[in-house]
């Protein structure tokens, strides 16, 4: 890849602040990334391709730069950057530079990181939210992949780059980007739409099936059929004839054993409730946009995924908590995936219609405790705690600033000021403030 702008060469801000040309980063269909000082400040600076640096593409990112980023998930344009203070022959934009401790999502597809499902709950939920917010300011992505979004394998923090594609959700758009090949909704595929809020939605969880299973929905017995992968074949597999690999009335498109092994080994490990939302995500939203899932609707499914899992007692991998396949076991809980013994349920916290693992490490957070303070996962106000010399007996610490009012099996009330513990006693109701919890086993 050739470079466009000369490493140590000075760029300018259109607010007028000198940019310095540091390393080149990488280059793509539209032009080059580099790292850049911008006053003492290293950012990340996009520069087009002069084909690409057209008058539409430079109003569309002015107008993102006066919107703002809808959170901070996303690597937004802050400001253009022109190559002479005097002419605009050129330009690019400034951005914030990637942290490396997020990585990609091909990085998961080649085992070059294993994170745990923890963190790809975490990932998942932070990718819908951040959507949510975006569609809310009445854009449209376009080009949802898994190119775009990087995530922190330990944390399940992510980010969003590629924003300066991001459009007005109008319906009108007749040119620019239309989506990543495997990724764009089958409407935009067969050419009877446009980019927009609801291919985004399909798009979305194209991507959370690719996070959460390292393959795609649509890639089964069709897919392992096809001799010559061109651009017809391709049309038929994803836009006129797409079929779910786990469509529960049609088994055409199962997936293969020795081609699709990650699909296979996945889907079972999962919650009955993720499960369900997938297949209705890959059914009905195939074909009628407004049958998809909503963001809001896949956020509330990966928060309670996230607070369903619970660790294996004989090898430690994590599990999930499934009232759905409770009920189909007489009561009692699949065996570990991993290890195939016998799951034993640990100690869970109802609160209002959510159940909680009381594991080792979980922590509450407003969210669980305040609905009016919905997916709020900024600062823990609980976590379980071990006592010191009863290593078996386990406690729910208060880190909140307020107290808890605790009523006792045997109905005795008492205070747990922040930075005490209640024990770990099934029966046991813990008033929050606005929600009261249970304790149960």
């Amino acid at each position: 890849m050739h470079q466009l702008l000369k490493l140590g060469s000075t760029v300018h801000t259109v607010s007028g602040h000198a940019c310095t040309i540091k390393d080149f980063i990488g280059g793509g269909g539209q032009g080059e990334v580099y790292r850049a000082d911008l006053d003492g400040k290293e950012l990340a600076l996009k520069w087009y391709f002069s084909e690409q640096a057209t008058p539409a593409q430079k109003i569309n990112l002015e107008a993102l730069i006066r919107a703002g980023a809808p959170s901070a998930q996303f690597l937004w344009p802050m400001d253009l950057v022109l190559d002479n203070y005097a002419t605009a022959s050129g330009f690019g934009y400034i951005m914030p530079l990637r942290e490396p401790r997020f990585k990609g999502i091909v990085d998961l597809m080649k085992r070059r990181i294993e994170p745990s499902f923890y963190a790809l709950s975490t990932a998942s939920l932070q990718l819908a939210q951040a959507f949510l917010e975006l569609h809310a300011k009445g854009l449209c992505y376009r080009d949802i992949s898994f190119g775009n979004v990087f995530f922190d394998p330990n944390s399940g923090d992510i980010q969003i780059c590629d924003n300066d594609n991001v459009a007005i959700d109008d319906g009108m758009a007749i040119s620019g980007v239309l989506g990543t090949p495997r990724f764009i909704a089958p409407e935009i595929v067969r050419g009877a739409a446009v980019p927009s809020t609801q291919t985004d939605l399909f798009s979305l969880s194209v991507l959370l099936f690719y996070l959460l299973h390292i393959h795609h929905p649509l890639e089964g017995q069709r897919e392992a059929d096809i001799k010559c992968f061109d651009l017809p074949a391709m049309t038929q597999l994803y836009g006129i004839n797409p079929l779910f690999i786990f469509d529960p009335t049609n088994k055409a498109n199962y997936p293969v054993r020795g081609i699709h092994d990650n699909a296979l080994e996945y889907w079972p490990m999962y919650p009955t409730f993720l499960r369900n939302r997938f297949i209705q995500a890959f059914t009905g939203g195939l074909h009628d946009p407004q049958a998809r899932i909503r963001e809001s609707e896949w956020r509330a499914t990966l928060m309670q995924m996230r607070d369903s899992i619970l660790y294996c007692g004989s090898c430690g991998a994590e599990n999930f908590y499934d009232v759905e396949a409770l009920r189909n076991n007489n009561g009692q809980p699949y065996p570990c995936w991993s290890c195939q013994r016998n799951l034993t349920l640990p100690f869970r916290l109802r609160v209002g219609r959510e159940i909680v693992m009381l594991n080792h490490d979980t922590k509450l957070f407003p969210h669980h405790i305040d609905p009016q303070q919905r997916y709020d996962l900024s600062q823990s106000v609980a976590e379980m705690q071990q006592h010191p010399q009863q290593k078996n007996v386990w406690g729910l610490k208060n880190l909140s600033d307020a107290k808890w009012v605790v009523t006792m099996p045997d109905g005795v009330v008492r205070d747990v000021e922040p930075g005490r513990s209640v024990s770990l006693v099934s029966g046991v109701k813990i008033q929050f403030g606005h929600q009261e919890g249970e304790i149960r086993f």
